[in-house]
């Protein structure tokens, strides 16, 4: 019997949440672990997985922010919280895509210097990410849209495209492979250029400028240093459309690891999966699930299937939706079921696109329709496991199992009051640490 007084214990329970910080990192994985596995494996096991959207891309003239909280709170998100990534994960998604705006209170000096305050806030929100268990993935997002500047001034915008992954990829280099870069979102392919319904002139010059723009991408991101030679990286598609990506111009770029997989998206058809009233160039429709509507989906996707996966190159579905408004909702769960059940049995990534006020509560930290939940689990979700149940600390444990953060906090509360008298297999020295068998025993002295 050893008896512990009330300050050597707190000491050690300190240095415990020391250690805790040290390797709270993102596991194993975000500080520097590089498996060896394909992309396709890695895709494989990312399972099913959902957009932060409308937060970190969130941009525009009139928001005048004066911090990084202001443009991520202005398209309506709260902040972002560590417990609102961690409901996502916990309702079985395996990966997070996180859009960004990167452009957001960069000085207009023309060195394109990404803001330190959004560099650091995406580090935090990627770590909670990781921390989570879930993938988590990078793109640059609209971002005001100056990828649409490239044909008119492709040397200038080229430069600021290098430049931005130059930063992003430096900054994000010894990150492990739970973390994957996107070259951007659904920008590349120009009708300034080549107008898809008016014939193939400047079609060829389109593709070309989207496959060159994919080419930096990966040449930036491989002589950027760190882990990043051997990242998986997200390509692409031209325009993320399905049928446009799978097209002959599209060339997957060159690269010397291997390791990519292609980007589209899913929106089909318009009506029900972007329309919520009629427009002027399409007609708003209510509800989903025709043979038709079926028959289109798994076209779509056995397109993807025939031109990539079965080809090595895995696909990620990086966004696929529709809207509630206006919309049957048994026609909305149909929908965001089907596509997802279509894509995961292909082996593809399907990536739910959710913005605030839409499927996932940012607030109450779980999917709106508990219904769909279930479809969605029941297709691909993972079990939650939080990356930390355990703190890693320093000293020689023998083989003991090191206390949960709830039995430390528990350890803590309990010695502030009174002394323990426990057995103990460990010395109480400054690199020791208390085992689960002596924690087993405060906590039923704590519940007495």
């Amino acid at each position: 019997m050893l008896r512990i007084k009330i300050c050597t214990v707190i000491t050690s329970v300190v240095l415990m949440f020391s250690a805790l910080t040290v390797y709270n990192c993102a596991a194993a994985e975000s500080v520097g672990k590089m498996r060896n596995i394909s992309t396709l494996e890695l895709v494989q096991d990312m399972g099913i997985g959902i957009n932060l959207g409308n937060t970190m891309e969130a941009c525009g003239d009139w928001i005048n922010g004066n911090t990084i909280a202001d443009y991520e709170k202005a398209w309506g998100s709260p902040l972002v919280s560590k417990e609102m990534i961690e409901g996502i994960a916990k309702e079985g998604f395996g990966v997070l895509r996180i859009p960004v705006a990167w452009s957001n209170m960069m000085v207009q000096d023309g060195t394109y210097t990404i803001h330190p305050e959004l560099d650091q806030r995406i580090h935090q929100i990627v770590d909670w990410t990781i921390d989570s268990g879930m993938y988590a993935i990078v793109n640059i997002h609209w971002d005001m849209g100056w990828l649409n500047n490239f044909p008119e001034n492709e040397e200038e915008s080229m430069k600021r495209f290098r430049t931005m992954w130059t930063q992003i990829a430096k900054s994000f280099q010894d990150y492990g492979d739970y973390l994957m870069f996107e070259c951007q979102n659904e920008e590349l392919g120009w009708e300034t250029v080549w107008n898809p319904w008016g014939g193939t002139e400047g079609k060829a010059e389109s593709y070309a400028l989207c496959n060159k723009i994919n080419q930096a991408f990966v040449d930036v991101v491989r002589a950027s240093g760190g882990n990043n030679p051997e990242r998986h990286l997200l390509i692409s598609g031209y325009n993320t459309g399905i049928d446009r990506t799978c097209d002959p111009y599209f060339k997957m770029p060159n690269d010397p690891a291997n390791r990519m997989a292609i980007s589209v998206h899913y929106y089909s058809p318009a009506g029900f999966a972007i329309l919520e009233e009629d427009a002027d160039w399409g007609k708003a429709i209510p509800t989903w699930g025709t043979d038709q509507d079926y028959a289109s989906l798994r076209n779509e996707m056995d397109m993807m299937k025939t031109n990539f996966t079965d080809k090595g190159i895995p696909v990620i579905i990086g966004e696929y939706g529709c809207p509630t408004k206006n919309k049957e909702p048994e026609s909305v769960r149909r929908f965001l079921t089907s596509v997802c059940e279509e894509a995961y049995t292909r082996g593809h990534c399907p990536v739910l696109w959710s913005t605030p006020g839409g499927h996932y509560d940012r607030e109450a930290f779980q999917l709106v329709d508990r219904e769909l939940q279930k479809n969605l689990f029941a297709i691909g979700g993972k079990e939650f496991q939080p990356d930390h149940p355990e703190i890693p600390v320093q000293g020689d444990l023998n083989g003991d199992k090191i206390v949960t953060i709830a039995d430390a906090v528990l350890l803590t509360k309990y010695l502030i009051t009174s002394e323990a008298t426990i057995p103990s297999t460990a010395d109480l020295d400054e690199n020791a640490c208390i085992n689960s068998v002596d924690l087993t025993i405060l906590k039923q002295l704590i519940l007495k």
